[in-house]
């Protein structure tokens, strides 16, 4: 499987240089390391090429890397059931930076498109209706970022007086903030099957 890889990865670095920046064989799969400008291209020679066909698209997603000066990791696995082969393409981009939409190519991206946007922040030029997927409207923020606060900065209650669902400023108490990192274990009134070895030492 290693060699057909690799021999794929060759044949596209070869047929796309305009395209592909790097590419290795890890763990029995193919990464190609693509430029934000031309990955709408790429993914379409993907899909034509004879050796290829990746007809496929599996999902799109990202990483964060909050202390480069490409945040962001834009990725795309991709499906080839001609060839029963798969590959992931990665794309590096800035924050403010936006990367081309690929729906024209695959339809179905427009919703992965969406939900990266949603949860990351990153936008896709051309996209036809680039709005927030799996959040509230109104949402403030993008929980995938690793500089998201993990309580959020607003919580939805039901109001019994109002009738209504409000929104309201996240607000804890001290001791909800405080971590001691204790095991649960410790400081238990019962004693657990294999205690008494350790204090017979």
């Amino acid at each position: 499987m290693t060699d057909a890889l690799t021999e794929l990865g060759t044949h596209i670095a070869a047929k796309r240089p305009d395209c592909v920046l790097a590419w290795d064989v890890t763990h029995d799969e193919l990464n190609l390391e693509v430029t934000p400008a031309n990955i709408a291209g790429l993914v379409e020679f993907l899909l034509d090429d004879s050796n290829c066909k990746f007809s496929s698209l599996v999902d799109i997603t990202a990483v964060d890397y909050p202390d480069r000066a490409k945040r962001f990791d834009v990725v795309y696995h991709l499906l080839s059931m001609y060839q029963n082969q798969r590959i992931r393409l990665r794309v590096s981009v800035r924050e403010e930076e936006m990367v081309p939409s690929i729906i024209d190519v695959h339809p179905s991206a427009n919703w992965f498109e969406r939900e990266v946007f949603d949860m990351f922040g990153i936008l896709f030029s051309g996209h036809p209706d680039l709005r927030r997927l799996l959040t509230d409207y109104g949402f403030r923020g993008h929980p995938l970022r690793k500089d998201f606060p993990t309580t959020g900065y607003t919580e939805v209650r039901y109001d019994e007086a109002l009738k209504r669902v409000v929104y309201e400023p996240v607000k804890l108490v001290q001791e909800y903030r405080q971590f001691d990192f204790m095991s649960p274990w410790e400081g238990a009134e019962y004693i657990l099957p294999g205690d008494e070895k350790e204090a017979a030492k």
